[in-house]
């Protein structure tokens, strides 16, 4: 059966109220939502840094920066950990026996080095061992992440956790800015790359949950994602290539996860019908040799990226789009 879920980000700052749209339009794959609007210490790095395990940050009018082993937290970390608690007490108590599927968003150990500074200045991207060093404190932090969900909601049958990687295709490509904005960092190699995000995606997997990947950036190599040990591929897709497509159809035959970006994360001028949307999956289907019938269980539809930009109504009219077109889908 053909699900729905979201990227993960939603406007305005009521959590509860967010929470309860996830739920209300999203049964089968609910999320925990995102609200950025709240600020740095809600975005997709202060959240990711939340989660991180073992190491202190703190935030700089430049923008999130490692302290060092002796620095400490500072209180916009704190304030991260702490609104990351309380949103996951609003989750419990709205989730009371609740069954089914949840899926978590954390951002991914190569978007995270190239936006954290390190303690003495530039992007952790620029050392070796220190985005070593916070790839491998992400993987712990969101193993006891998972398990903390699991622990508070107990119902959740199963578990997807969607590391969010849109800087990848930044990083391997040389293309992520150094801090005084007139060079660039070099180039990660591929191997380097898969290797580092692998260690986050078994973290996942050793904690009993699914690893996806999302990014709606152009560029991304969706092969070294698979590589790596997803089993979930999230896209958008406008952005994708002849080659994504073909990579997306090996990854729906050998039993993998395709979330497919399909609503417009802006209203549009002439807003979509889920009749439309649910053609041009079935085009997309059809262009790829597949049958809807035999990849109706692996396939997802989503919003093209994060709901945050997005206004209040268009947001929940995107979510409602993808769960009725999900629908029509499956007859």
């Amino acid at each position: 059966m053909t699900i729905a879920t979201g990227a993960g980000s939603l406007p305005g700052d009521d959590y509860a109220e967010a929470v309860r749209v996830v739920l209300g339009e999203l049964p089968d794959l609910p999320h925990l939502p995102e609200l950025p609007a709240r600020g740095a210490i809600a975005d997709m790095t202060g959240r990711a840094l939340a989660v991180v395990a073992g190491l202190d940050a703190d935030l700089q009018p430049a923008g999130w920066r490692l302290t060092g082993t002796s620095g400490g937290p500072g209180v916009d970390h704190r304030r991260a950990r702490s609104l990351l608690a309380q949103d996951l007490d609003v989750l419990e108590e709205q989730t009371q026996g609740y069954e089914g599927a949840l899926k978590l968003q954390v951002a991914g150990p190569w978007t995270l080095a190239a936006t954290v500074e390190r303690p003495r200045g530039d992007k952790v991207l620029a050392d070796h061992g220190a985005r070593r060093d916070l790839a491998q404190a992400l993987a712990e932090g969101v193993g006891a992440h998972v398990r903390d969900v699991r622990r508070r909601v107990p119902g959740a049958t199963r578990l997807v956790v969607q590391i969010d990687e849109p800087a990848l295709a930044a990083v391997l490509s040389a293309r992520v800015p150094t801090a005084s904005g007139y060079g660039r960092h070099r180039t990660v190699e591929p191997r380097e790359a898969s290797e580092t995000l692998q260690w986050v995606l078994d973290a996942i997997a050793d904690a009993g949950a699914e690893p996806w990947v999302h990014s709606c950036a152009p560029g991304t190599p969706l092969d070294l994602l698979r590589g790596a040990g997803a089993r979930g591929l999230s896209v958008d897709l406008t952005q994708l290539t002849a080659a994504d497509h073909d990579r997306l159809a090996e990854a729906l035959e050998a039993g993998l996860s395709v979330a497919l970006g399909v609503v417009p994360t802006l209203p549009p001028a002439t807003r979509p019908t889920d009749k439309q949307i649910t053609e041009s999956v079935l085009r997309w289907l059809d262009m790829l040799g597949l049958d809807a019938g035999e990849v109706s269980d692996r396939l997802v539809l989503t919003p093209a990226c994060g709901l945050a930009g997005a206004d209040a109504a268009w947001a929940r009219e995107a979510l409602r789009l993808v769960r009725t077109s999900a629908a029509s889908l499956n007859g």
